[in-house]
């Protein structure tokens, strides 16, 4: 994958953009302290470039969800990439609860929301008979964690300000955001609201006028609508950049199990963040954390850093499963899509 080199100007606008997804426009401009009409042909480019994209984040919890579960797995790397692909995409990235999939030759992880856990194990029980059949499968099945939103912590989930505040060498507070807390009430939505709520989810960018025409609900409502579902903690606005495009190397995944005679501590998960993070869920015995690295050098000292504080704080009696992704090698088989749940849990 070729870096796109960028001007000083276009690292601030993205990283203007990442920090600070839920400002108006005019705000972050201010911020920035740029001209309005750089700022809006910068934006333009980027998202041209295919640098950044919009999302909204539905508040999965809110609406009937109740666990994300990561799914990873070793590969028999006989077996070509692409067949591996044009097999499961059709009978289990298919799947409503899957959001985020990748892979590599020999691994790969996805990430759902589910209901209960009935459906993410069928889905489970569906990936593990096709590799079987196969012969995908070398020493091990796909393996689960299970984070219920009651009894876990979503520290971060894919917030990219840190990693290119180092990476573009930026001065930045790291807000923290907090992802699908406990909270076990679920927003009732006539059908006019469920419209507007997954047509938000599933475009994004597209001009509001549009929208409302494809939806069939004037412009008022859904303006409206948009702004109570955002002040309301029901959608997350948030700007993704291509971390590929824009230089990085390395995407590390790591699965934790602590030892169940001594499990962590609040300031031992703190310990464990560091600006590289891009993703971090946490049990009470078990984390999954996802994070980003520009070199291998850095991937290799974050890494070191990690195991030698487990270590050191009698954390873990085994070592971390941590598997390396290079984004050059790596393909995104399904790409943040959170409209299939969404349609899901608020028509079922």
């Amino acid at each position: 994958m070729k870096r796109k080199s960028l001007t000083d100007l276009e690292r601030r606008v993205i990283h203007g953009l990442v920090s600070y997804p839920d400002l108006e426009e005019k705000d972050i401009i201010s911020i920035l302290d740029i001209k309005p009409s750089s700022f809006y042909s910068i934006r333009k480019r980027l998202l041209g470039q295919g640098l950044i994209k919009y999302l909204y984040i539905p508040m999965i919890n809110r609406i009937g969800g109740e666990i994300l579960a990561v799914i990873h797995t070793n590969f028999n790397p006989v077996i070509p990439l692409e067949n591996r692909i044009e097999a499961t995409k059709k009978s289990i990235e298919i799947s409503e609860e899957i959001f985020l999939s990748i892979g590599e030759q020999d691994k790969g992880f996805s990430l759902s929301f589910s209901r209960d856990y009935t459906n993410i194990g069928r889905i489970n029980d569906v990936r593990t008979e096709i590799f079987g059949k196969l012969m995908l499968l070398e020493k091990e099945y796909p393996l689960e964690v299970i984070f219920p939103f009651e009894i876990s912590r979503i520290e971060r989930f894919f917030e990219y300000s840190c990693i290119l505040s180092k990476f573009f060498n930026i001065d930045f507070d790291g807000r923290k955001n907090k992802w699908f807390e406990n909270n076990r009430e679920n927003v009732e939505m006539n059908e006019k609201e469920k419209r507007v709520f997954v047509g938000l989810v599933e475009n994004p960018t597209i001009p509001l006028a549009r929208l409302c025409k494809e939806i069939s609900v004037s412009m008022n409502t859904v303006a409206r609508l948009k702004r109570e579902f955002v002040e309301e903690g029901l959608l997350k606005k948030v700007v993704i950049p291509d971390l590929g495009k824009l230089g990085f190397e390395i995407l590390a995944f790591y699965h934790i199990k602590y030892n169940p005679n001594k499990p962590p501590s609040e300031e031992d998960f703190k310990k464990l963040e560091d600006d590289s993070i891009i993703f971090f869920a946490n049990r009470k015995f078990e984390s999954v954390i996802i994070s980003a690295h520009p070199t291998y050098q850095d991937y290799k000292e974050r890494k070191m850093e990690k195991i030698r504080y487990l270590k050191e704080r009698n954390l873990i009696t085994l070592d971390p499963l941590i598997r390396k992704y290079m984004f050059n090698k790596m393909r995104v088989i399904k790409d943040f899509d959170f409209s299939s749940i969404t349609r899901k849990l608020l028509y079922a």
